[in-house]
């Protein structure tokens, strides 16, 4: 019995052994990649949004976002898409108007606080979008959700992108009616929120006054359909033409298979917890910049978990988007040090926005032709893997057989960093024994 006991104590303490710096260590390199996706500025910088026209004659449509941040694509895709229609007035509102950290660190400068569009509009906004937040029932969403409560008592659309269906579900404001969510966490949603009929396998449900899209890029559906609600089909087929996008289904949600978690998704895991050695992007913001060109760049290498981002400018000036947003960068391409450049925008390129960095080689992603999450698509499968391109397509909830994704298939060496981790724990486990079995050395003793 003695014998059996301490056989199951020793193997016990060689797999704590085993796990121990695999664990430790993955441990602090996973908290640090997800506290990174939403740092704050630290310099005090808060510039002022560029003041726009308002046409009463238009129905208004805002993008709202939280004080602690919110996921880019869910915050810029839509905004462009009935920016583009030129069928609304849209805005990026904020509880305070101050700036907001989206994914990947792009300081969007929201363009009216609360308290000033109620001073613009005599009533609630037509349209209220809601992207997924980072502080989801967190005591930080109350005043997001408080004033969502308002807005849909006042008659307002409400649609969510992503897990702001988890929003708009913790106000309450789903009970009794059916949603959809992203795939990663709608079962959670499930179990969380029993009184909302969530819904699988489709892009966007309509639920009369609020739309609540799937994942990610299923934000430019939702989008569309509104735009159809207030502007037609025509509308919304010209926009959908206008932006790239090829999967418009007038007047219905487009078929989509409903992802689950596969065994090639663990590559996230390696890249969250073992990848010490992120590259570094400084990206360029160029005044005109397509904001589905900027959540390209940001949410792609954001969501893949292997690359770090930091959004630069021509002099560190704040910059204007194609559409009217503020965006204000953290420094210029020479005052950081970064493994790359990478310049978004048909325009920066056709231009060479960033030719005058000698030494710096920017890369110009959207030269070419194409929606502009492809290029960048491309560009992560050639600079990380294939795997992680293609766990990030997933949450984008994007498809891929069009892209020349080319690249190693596995992150190979990072994959091998915790079997690396685990042996060196158990050498340390079996020099312990050893020096323990040895015991103590020969005691002299002196004669007298």
């Amino acid at each position: 019995m003695r014998t059996v006991v301490r056989v199951t104590l020793t193997v016990l303490a060689f797999t704590v052994a085993a796990l121990a710096l695999p664990l430790t260590l993955g441990a602090v390199t996973l908290g640090a990649s997800f506290e990174n996706r939403y740092a704050q500025r630290t310099d005090g910088i808060s510039p002022q949004p560029v003041r726009r026209a308002h046409d009463p004659a238009k129905p208004t449509a805002v993008v709202v976002v939280g004080n602690e941040g919110a996921v880019v694509s869910d915050t810029l895709v839509p905004y462009e898409i009935l920016a583009a229609t030129g069928a609304f007035n849209v805005y990026t509102v904020a509880p305070v108007a101050r700036p907001v950290t989206l994914t990947g660190g792009l300081d969007l400068i929201p363009d009216l606080g609360f308290a000033e569009l109620d001073k613009l509009l005599p009533a609630a906004p037509d349209v209220v979008v809601v992207p997924a937040l980072p502080d989801l029932g967190e005591p930080t969403t109350r005043p997001v959700t408080d004033w969502l409560k308002r807005q849909s008592s006042r008659g307002a659309l409400l649609m969510s992108v992503c897990n702001g269906s988890g929003v708009l579900a913790s106000a309450g404001l789903l009970d009794g009616r059916k949603a959809t969510a992203h795939w990663l966490r709608i079962g959670g949603f499930d179990d969380e929120f029993p009184a909302v009929g969530w819904i699988r396998g489709t892009r966007y449900v309509d639920d009369g006054n609020i739309v609540t899209t799937a994942g990610i890029l299923s934000g430019i559906d939702g989008a569309l359909r509104i735009a159809e609600r207030f502007a037609g089909t025509e509308t919304a087929r010209k926009t959908a033409r206008a932006v790239g996008w090829p999967h418009y289904s007038p007047g219905s949600s487009p078929p989509m298979a409903q992802n689950t978690f596969e065994a090639a998704d663990t590559v996230v895991g390696f890249n969250t917890a073992f990848r010490w050695d992120k590259p570094t992007l400084g990206v360029l913001l160029t005044s005109g910049i397509r904001e589905l060109e900027l959540a390209a760049v940001f949410d792609t290498y954001g969501q893949s978990l292997a690359v770090e981002t930091t959004a630069v400018g021509l002099g560190g000036a704040p910059i204007r988007s194609r559409h009217g947003l503020t965006f204000a960068p953290r420094g210029t391409p020479m005052a950081g040090d970064f493994d790359r450049l990478i310049v978004p925008g048909a325009d920066a390129a056709a231009t060479h926005a960033a030719d005058r960095y000698a030494g710096l080689s920017p890369v110009y992603l959207h030269a070419g032709p194409g929606f502009p999450f492809d290029a960048v698509l491309e560009d992560l499968a050639r600079t990380t893997d294939t795997a992680t391109t293609r766990w990030t397509a997933r949450t984008l909830e994007y498809r891929t057989e069009h892209l020349a994704l080319g690249g190693p298939a596995w992150p190979w060496t990072v994959a091998f960093r915790p079997i690396g981790l685990a042996v060196l724990g158990l050498l340390a486990a079996f020099g312990i024994r050893a020096l323990y079995r040895r015991g103590p050395g020969p005691v002299s003793r002196t004669t007298r």
